[in-house]
């Protein structure tokens, strides 16, 4: 799925295009609003993310007039402005979504993910794919494969896979893990998340001579190829 993202701020908008490739997205970025209003008058785009606070052309100007011409493609909006006023302006201005920066690439996605899935029920599929290194996950038929084999995980061992895919490069500590794929806080005098490293190890790294589940000594897991 091709989508546009207009973001003067450059660290902002690489992290929106990489997060966006790692889940099977085609993203391509303006820094400013009359080039995303050129980019969105000349292309078909799947969905629009915009900043509120753009140079040249706001993104609530941006939202109006997209709408003028394409009213029915999503828009989510992004603003560092939270309060109520802020969001019924975005809302007023045509946005389906609104999200209060500074924000998780993981919310982002679920937004995606939602705002597909009103406007495009029969392609929402290709969203739902998340891809690292030789590995890939389909979050709706629930299969793994890596180099093209298929993988059985359980329930949650496909949970903490998951996890890790939405969140490659980055340390994540056993008390963070506990709270997100178990939702409970982490009791230090267990070892049920080594225990589930372990077995996804053996599942995804133990057959490959490319290794992607790493332990940081003192801090928890890094998923990364090394």
């Amino acid at each position: 799925m091709e989508i546009l993202v207009v973001e003067d701020d450059q660290r902002v908008a690489e992290l929106i295009q990489r997060g966006l490739r790692e889940n099977g997205f085609n993203p391509t970025i303006a820094y400013d609003g009359i080039s995303g209003k050129k980019l969105a008058s000349q292309n078909q785009y799947d969905l629009i993310i915009s900043d509120i606070i753009l140079p040249k052309m706001n993104g609530l100007d941006l939202c109006k007039e997209i709408r003028q011409t394409q009213p029915d493609i999503p828009i989510i909006m992004l603003t560092a402005l939270g309060t109520t006023d802020d969001k019924v302006e975005g809302f007023d201005a045509g946005a389906d979504d609104y999200l209060v920066k500074p924000f998780e690439m993981r919310e982002l996605l679920v937004r995606i993910r939602a705002v597909l899935k009103r406007h495009h029920p029969a392609v929402q599929q290709a969203g739902f794919i998340l891809r690292f290194a030789d590995l890939e996950m389909n979050l709706h038929t629930k299969i793994v494969k890596r180099q093209e084999k298929e993988i059985n995980l359980t329930p949650k061992e496909f949970k903490l896979l998951e996890f890790m895919l939405q969140n490659p490069e980055r340390v994540l500590s056993r008390t963070e893990i506990a709270e997100k794929v178990w939702d409970t806080h982490f009791d230090t005098g267990t070892n049920f998340i080594d225990v589930y490293i372990n077995y996804l190890r053996k599942k995804i790294d133990r057959d490959f001579d490319q290794k992607l589940i790493h332990t940081k000594s003192g801090l928890g897991f890094i998923f990364k190829i090394e």
